[in-house]
Formats: structure tokens, sequence, C-alpha cells
């Protein structure tokens, strides 16, 4: 599964998929990154029950799956990712099936355990937002974990001199308000001076169907 730059929507899809998502995938990589990854999912991962299959949403080089492979080694792990460059390498590995294609339209032929995003719904148009919520339910047969920037009301703001490429807003809350039957079973936090592992500022909100 390929997709195009002619069959992309949105001028952020076309953002990523170039020449800055390329740099992206260069710029963000490191063992240190991969063990505050572990730290993060371990977290996580306290309160759900065993998982055979998890799906990332926008899955880059495939870091997360790799934390998460170490976490829980007999997991089918899948990713989602629409740079060519960063397809190329998350599926280079022999425990990951990743589509190259859109988070906001990929059509996929199973549902996972759990669904997860993780530093990207910070990056869609907010008027595609609905879809990719759509397909974290859709796709998710039990749970569904987002971890993004938090703002309690929707707030664009500049991105590495780029403006209309990075949002915040109360994501999870959203998804909850749009699905009902979804409950909220555990939330919490990365901060990027902690002196251990390497984070980045994220809110993460575990989900139940």
């Amino acid at each position: 599964m390929h997709i195009s730059r002619n069959e992309m929507k949105t001028e952020q899809e076309r953002f990523w998929s170039g020449e800055f998502g390329d740099d992206y995938v260069d710029r963000n990589q490191g063992e240190n990154w991969i063990a505050g990854y572990i730290s993060h999912f371990n977290e996580i991962l306290k309160r759900v029950p065993n998982l055979d299959s998890i799906i990332e949403f926008g899955c880059n080089r495939g870091m997360n799956l790799q934390a998460l492979h170490q976490l829980l080694p007999n997991t089918s792990l899948s990713g989602i990712e629409i740079n060519e460059k960063a397809f190329n390498i998350a599926n280079d590995h022999d425990y990951t099936e990743i589509f190259n294609d859109s988070i906001i339209s990929v059509e996929l032929p199973k549902k996972y355990d759990l669904t997860f995003i993780k530093g990207v719904l910070i990056h869609i148009n907010p008027d595609n937002l609905t879809d990719v919520y759509e397909r974290l339910y859709k796709y998710s047969n039990k749970y569904i974990c987002i971890a993004e920037y938090y703002n309690p009301t929707p707030v664009a703001l500049p991105y590495r001199g780029h403006s209309e490429k990075l949002f915040k807003r109360d994501f999870a809350g959203e998804v909850m308000d749009m699905y009902p039957d979804l409950t909220l079973i555990d939330y919490g936090f990365t901060y990027h001076r902690d002196s251990k592992y390497m984070h980045d500022d994220l809110n993460w909100f575990l989900l139940e169907k």
C-alpha cells in the first residue's frame, strides 16, 4: 500500500511527505530517545492486559515500535506512515508491518487491540482531525492511546519557521465527545527535563471502548 503526492488532500500531508519530513526523519533518531519511549510505554501499558496487536498512526522511522517490541516481543506491531523515507526505515524490521499511507484516508484490512498516535495530531489540519479520530476508533478492538501537546482550547503555533503546521488542543477530549462509549482509564505527562530519560512534553490519554 503506497500513497502518491497526487492522492494527498492537504497542505500538511504534502509538507510532511516531502523534504521537511525527510529532514525530520534524519533529525529524530537515537538510542537515548528509544530508552525514553520504553519508559513512556511501560507506564501506559501498566493499565492494559496482554495485547496481541498494536498499530501506530504516523510511526515515522518506527522508534516507538522499536520500544514496544522490547516491551512486548510477542505482540504484532504495525504502523502507518506518509513519508516514504520514514516508511522504508520503519518497514526494515521483521517484526513490523508498515502501510505507506495517510492517516486521514487509510483503509486498513483489520482491527488492532490498541491504536495509538503520538506527536502527530498536532501536525494535522484541524479540518481533517475527525477523519483521524474516526480511524483511531474504527480500527481499535479495545484501546486507544493519544499522546500530544495539550491545550484546553485550540491554538495554532509557528513550527520551525512555518505557519499552520503545529496545532494544540484537547485531542483526547474531542475523541471522547465524538464517541461517548469511550472511557478514560489513565492519563499522564512526559517532561523534557526528565533527568533520566529523553522525552518531549506530551500529555497522554488511554481510552477504552
